[in-house]
């Protein structure tokens, strides 16, 4: 009777755990049935497998791109809306082709050579010239990664304003830093990639701020200066955040570091490229450009139309222009600028000190370095890179003005541009280094343009300081 008794017992609780299991597996296979006919139906739109192929396409240039717009660059973006309303938006349009332009060069250096920037550089260049560009890019990345999380930690407490400042900064370093180090290449960059999307946030907080489209197409189309020294300064920090040294160098490493994904460890393995490979590359990359400008030309457009319109033109951080925009464009747009500053900061960190570590690996020959090495198999590279991330981290405590920081950023990039882009030129242009894959008469005198726009751009910087 008890043996009965017993078995009644565990046939009723294995019917029990049944039950549990077959309702627990029901969102499962409900989510499962909803992939399964999410991707029949997407299988059967014409232009959806395309757009996956596009997807698939990016890397490097959407990621080198989307980090030209950090937060340094959103501040810009704000003052030049806020300070001058429509007047600069051409600057969106005419800095895409020189941009574009000059990151392609670095790109396709980077696939036929099979080298770094600064190691091209260090081949081809005298070397004190290297090493001076390599440190000075460092200062300057390094007063940026500083500017750029105070600018995060700011977004973030107009979405949680309880929150310690001091803790938010803490935290976005470690885990900025922990995702760098610990992460694989491969993962992160999938990461990245994906945290570029948040810069839709700007796109859409222009949308909902009800412009005037008709004039944002006159100004968008037609250039206009008046000349006075602020709007030049402005216009050089515009030139200055989108034709900046450190995407130089991290387009080209980038194109390294996707080429040792697919197995190609040493120089011999990675030198020359396909047709294929350049064309993907160059649809990478000016689609990057693209992105990264339509979002400045957003950001300008909303800042112009709702805090130039109504008077408020004192924006000297990205936080306060988020704050600004709140009573006057509603809560939506502040809160998708607020975010968007958290989330472009988290994609240029890495790239910001990456860039260093790779400039001053390269510079001095150094034999392990790279995103894809572990921790233990790149001290020295890793070592710039946390250097660099504590050194901005420690900025924030020390009351260094986050807005200085940036001027002294500018003015360090200023200088360094013109040097690296007369090399950059001079690489590509180059038959013997870049075979059939030189640069043609069109790009070579682009690139020279740009050279001379950002040399004057340099100088006009350092003058505006005195």
């Amino acid at each position: 009777m008890k043996g009965s008794t017993l078995e009644t017992s565990i046939i009723s609780m294995n019917h029990k755990k049944d039950f549990i299991e077959k309702t627990a597996e029901v969102p499962a296979k409900a989510l499962e049935g909803v992939i399964e006919i999410s991707a029949k139906a997407s299988g059967a739109l014409p232009g959806v497998e395309r757009a996956r192929k596009y997807w698939h396409l990016l890397g490097p240039g959407l990621i080198t791109g989307a980090a030209d717009d950090d937060p340094s660059g959103i501040t810009t973006y704000s003052q030049t809306g806020a300070h001058y309303g429509f007047q600069l938006l051409w600057l969106a349009g005419f800095t895409f082709p020189l941009m574009a332009i000059v990151q392609e060069m670095c790109a396709r250096i980077g696939l036929i050579t099979g080298r770094g920037l600064a190691g091209n550089i260090r081949h081809h260049f005298p070397k004190p010239i290297l090493y001076l560009c390599a440190v000075l890019l460092l200062i300057a990345n390094t007063f940026n990664i500083g500017a750029d999380l105070g600018a995060m930690a700011q977004g973030l407490q107009l979405l949680f304003p309880h929150t310690s400042f001091a803790l938010l900064l803490v935290g976005f370093t470690t885990l900025s830093l922990g995702l760098q180090i610990f992460t694989s290449y491969a993962k992160y960059t999938k990461y990245l990639k994906w945290l570029a999307m948040i810069l839709f946030a700007y796109i859409f907080s222009a949308l909902l701020a009800n412009l005037n489209w008709k004039e944002v197409a006159i100004h968008a189309l037609l250039p206009s200066i008046t000349f006075s020294k602020d709007q030049i300064l402005l216009i050089c920090a515009i030139l200055g955040t989108t034709i900046s040294p450190y995407l130089f160098f991290w387009q080209t490493s980038q194109e390294l570091e996707e080429e040792i994904l697919l197995g190609r460890k040493t120089l011999k393995l990675r030198e020359g490229a396909t047709h294929k490979e350049i064309k993907h590359m160059r649809i990478d990359v000016w689609s990057g450009m693209f992105f990264s400008n339509i979002v400045m030309f957003f950001i300008i457009a909303a800042c112009a139309g709702v805090l130039f319109t109504h008077g408020i033109t004192n924006i000297e951080t990205s936080a306060q222009a988020a704050e600004a925009l709140r009573p006057l464009a509603g809560n939506i747009t502040y809160f998708l600028f607020a975010i968007g500053i958290v989330g472009t900061g988290l994609l240029a960190l890495p790239v910001l000190a990456g860039a260093s570590s790779y400039a001053l690996a390269e510079s001095f020959g150094w034999k392990k370095m790279g995103l894809y090495r572990k921790l233990k198999s790149a001290y020295g590279f890793y070592g710039v890179i946390i250097i660099s991330m504590l050194v901005g981290l420690a900025m924030n405590f020390f009351g260094i003005d986050p807005i200085k920081a940036l001027i002294w950023s500018a003015v360090l990039n200023g200088l360094i541009a013109p040097v690296i882009l007369v090399l950059i030129v001079l690489l590509s242009s180059n038959k013997k280094i870049m075979g059939k894959w030189v640069n043609g008469r069109f790009t070579q005198w682009m690139g020279w343009l740009v050279v001379a726009i950002m040399t004057i751009a340099g100088v006009a910087a350092v003058i505006s300081l005195f």
